[in-house]
């Protein structure tokens, strides 16, 4: 909505105040620009109610102004997001890998949800990531992960998923080996 307004030039009235004339101001010229704020606020508002759901028109409605009516949506739906943040933390918390399942697997997994959690806005810092996935590695990797943890020299997520996935194929090989 909002790349549709400014394709229509009227994205600014959705930022700006209404504005007024002050008693001095009343010639022609000012009246005149008056008039056609209000239109273009008038055709604003009614294409953002316009791109709404008949039920939720019929609760957004009532605003004045696209100003007031953007900002409406804004808060009800900002609230929303925050929904949705926390539900993708919690997801990023509860990730637990498993021994029964392909680790390069697990991790791409993990990599999802962290996209996701940047897409919406959560910054993490690189280096929580790369704690997080380590700590996250399942089990049976319990002397890989203190290998991990041990290292000197900080390494940024994809070093991370490099060196997992070096990892798992030595492991492939080996138990090949073995057979």
């Amino acid at each position: 909505m909002f790349f549709y307004l400014t394709t229509l030039n009227l994205a600014r009235f959705l930022t700006e105040e209404v504005p007024t004339l002050k008693e001095g101001e009343q010639n022609a010229e000012s009246v005149s620009a008056v008039e056609a704020w209000n239109h273009s606020d008038f055709l604003c508002r009614n294409y953002v109610l316009n791109g709404l759901s008949d039920a939720l028109y019929n609760v957004f409605c009532e605003k004045k102004t696209a100003k007031e009516l953007w900002e409406s949506l804004d808060r009800k739906y900002k609230t929303e997001d925050t929904g949705a943040k926390k539900f993708l933390v919690g997801r990023f918390l509860d990730f637990k890998m498993l021994d029964s399942k392909p680790v390069i697997s697990q991790v791409q997994e993990l990599q999802l949800i962290l996209h996701d959690i940047h897409a919406e806005g959560v910054t993490l810092s690189e280096s929580f990531q790369v704690a997080a996935i380590i700590e996250k590695l399942p089990p049976a990797w319990k002397d890989f992960k203190n290998y991990l943890k041990h290292k000197r020299k900080e390494m940024n997520v994809e070093e991370l998923i490099v060196r997992i996935r070096r990892h798992f194929q030595e492991e492939i090989r080996g138990e090949v080996l073995q057979l």
